[in-house]
């Protein structure tokens, strides 16, 4: 089910909001948004309700541990055991296929009569960020940052919660941990209108903003082949924008409807493309995922403790494996690999950027993430190779067809570099603003009403 789809918004949603308002218990509430949160993932494909209620389990019963037991040996137990759990299912059902694939190519390369099998495996969705949910609350009950809740509900909604289950924002126990014990106590009224705020805004990015200009460049990349080098460009700096308004708009709808259900989930964007160098760019783009693979991966592996060579590596390593969680392909390695490096670059040199004129920086980091997208966007390294052939070397073809693309892209672009984000802005509207806010609402439902229902470019991964 899409937060951008008729059944969401006039069905499901209205149903589960009125009923979780009527709810007068925590305990009630806990096990509504659990319930909720399985239906809406049931609605993508229901068999895999079963692998994220058993991640849930495993993950709630190690924390029962960390209560009861002290000894060093079986908190290890309790910290190994459910970690390892999650990342097998992540590794079968995301990376096994790209391991055996890999292992071919090597057998093949050293003339080994070896044929790795192809097995035929559903991705289930959302699994790498309700893995993260599970894994980060186990690190955490070890670490002693927070105290394993009791309430298997508390838990179980927490993971399936519906607003961030298949696309974040990567939420930590202990970002929400009040919230959830006080779940009984919110102002609706007041938490409403700030959540509908933040999901109106959050929609208009993504189906006024996203959508138009993946309507127009989503062919032409389809068709890389034949397009020039200008063309390249265009799409490149259409699908850079793209990407930010489809994703950060997701986000804002996500926070908007956890502030519906008085929850306060935390914030995915600050401006990226505001960014004066990659270090910049990573405190601003998906911050929920910087501060994980900061804090669960780089830091444990030794952060700016080992010296300079040991940073640059440390760096490198969480990059290239920040790169493998979005998908397994090796463009995203690569893609993990290019941003390590750059902030390698950037630690390196960084005291010299920061005398350069701040236009100048802003522009180059742009740039920067712009020719990192084209790994991104690219579904083999033979789709990447053409079009990074495409940008650096004259090419004739075609451009991408549509007349709005420059007018979208002016749009998209004034508001990515010059305007406010959505946690700049004050939700408290004058009668004007909400006008314009309810017609743009009314806009995207037309857009959604003519069968326009793209789905989020982070469902994916």
């Amino acid at each position: 089910m899409l937060f951008n789809s008729l059944p969401f918004l006039f069905l499901f949603l209205p149903l589960t909001y009125c009923v979780f308002w009527r709810l007068t218990s925590k305990r009630a509430r806990y096990i509504w948004l659990t319930a909720t949160g399985y239906v809406f993932y049931a609605f993508w494909n229901y068999r895999f309700c079963a692998l994220m209620a058993l991640s849930t389990a495993v993950s709630y019963f190690a924390g029962l541990g960390f209560l009861r037991w002290e000894q060093p040996r079986a908190r290890r137990i309790c910290l190994t055991v459910p970690i390892a759990f999650d990342l097998l299912l992540l590794g079968i059902f995301k990376y096994a296929n790209f391991g055996f694939a890999a292992l071919g190519r090597l057998a093949h390369a050293l003339h080994l009569p070896l044929a790795p099998p192809h097995l035929d495996i559903i991705l289930p969705v959302g699994i790498s960020f309700y893995t993260f949910h599970t894994i980060t609350y186990i690190v955490d009950c070890y670490r002693r940052v927070i105290v394993p809740t009791r309430n298997f509900f508390e838990f179980s909604c927490y993971v399936s919660l519906f607003s961030q289950l298949v696309a974040g924002p990567i939420v930590r126990f202990r970002e929400i941990e009040k919230d959830l014990e006080h779940l009984d106590q919110p102002d609706s009224a007041a938490l409403l209108e700030t959540g509908c705020s933040f999901f109106i805004l959050g929609m208009i990015k993504k189906v006024i903003v996203a959508d138009t200009i993946a309507t127009i460049i989503n062919p032409a990349l389809a068709n890389w082949r034949d397009l020039s080098s200008g063309g390249a460009w265009l799409c490149m700096l259409g699908y850079t924008y793209q990407l930010y308004f489809d994703f950060s708009g997701y986000s804002d709808m996500a926070v908007g409807l956890g502030m519906m259900f008085g929850l306060r989930l935390p914030q995915n964007f600050n401006s990226p493309y505001k960014a004066l160098d990659i270090a910049d760019f990573w405190r601003r783009w998906h911050i929920s995922l910087s501060r994980v693979l900061r804090d669960y991966l780089y830091i444990p592996l030794g952060g700016s403790r080992d010296g300079e060579v040991g940073t640059y590596r440390n760096l490198l390593v969480t990059m290239l494996l920040g790169g493998l969680w979005h998908g397994a392909n090796w463009t995203f390695v690569i893609w993990g690999g290019y941003h390590g490096s750059l902030l390698s670059v950037t630690r390196l040199y960084g005291a010299r950027i920061d005398r350069w004129n701040r236009t100048l920086r802003a522009v180059l980091t742009f740039l920067l993430v712009l020719i990192g997208w084209v790994l991104f966007r690219a579904s083999d390294l033979g789709m990447a190779r053409g079009l990074f052939r495409r940008l650096f070397w004259p090419s004739a073809g075609l451009l991408p067809a549509g007349l709005l693309l420059v007018p979208a892209l002016l749009a998209a672009g004034a508001l990515a570099h010059f305007g406010p984000n959505t946690f700049e802005l004050r939700h408290q509207w004058t009668l004007s603003r909400r006008l314009a806010l309810l017609l743009l609402f009314a806009v995207c439902l037309a857009i959604i009403y003519g069968g326009q229902q793209a789905p989020f470019l982070y469902y994916q991964f």
